[in-house]
């Protein structure tokens, strides 16, 4: 029987793709290419409790504020103190973090006002 095997990608417009691709590329590191960036699954190998999390909300969320887009990006990131210090150089603030146990989080807002929720996966907690 056919089934879904993971996201393959994330496409969306912009008013400008070059200052876009610019901003992800110096506050993120995404150097993205005319064709997009591609995360292999090679990149999570070391990173345990990591994976892709597929998610509808309630229309009435205010899960994505300050945002008014209806998606937002979760990016995984390897170290969230060195993430959060290049976005602070590139005046790009957290307007939320959080920890829980099964990972890190800091909201930030991209060029556009789109919502980038990044997270520093943990080890899933023992299911008993």
């Amino acid at each position: 029987m056919a089934k879904v095997l993971g996201v393959g990608g994330v496409f969306f417009k912009t008013k400008d793709a070059a200052a876009l691709k610019d901003w992800y590329a110096r506050v993120l590191g995404l150097e993205i290419g005319d064709w997009g960036f591609l995360f292999t699954p090679d990149m999570l190998k070391d990173t345990p409790g990591a994976g892709t999390v597929f998610s509808p909300f309630k229309a009435d969320t205010d899960y994505f504020a300050p945002s008014d887009k209806e998606f937002m990006f979760n990016l995984i990131v390897d170290d969230m103190d060195a993430m959060l210090a290049r976005c602070k150089r590139e005046g790009v603030e957290p307007v939320k973090t959080q920890d829980e146990s099964y990972g890190r989080f800091a909201h930030i807002m991209d060029l556009e006002g789109r919502k980038i929720e990044l997270w520093q996966p943990l080890p899933m907690p023992e299911q008993t």
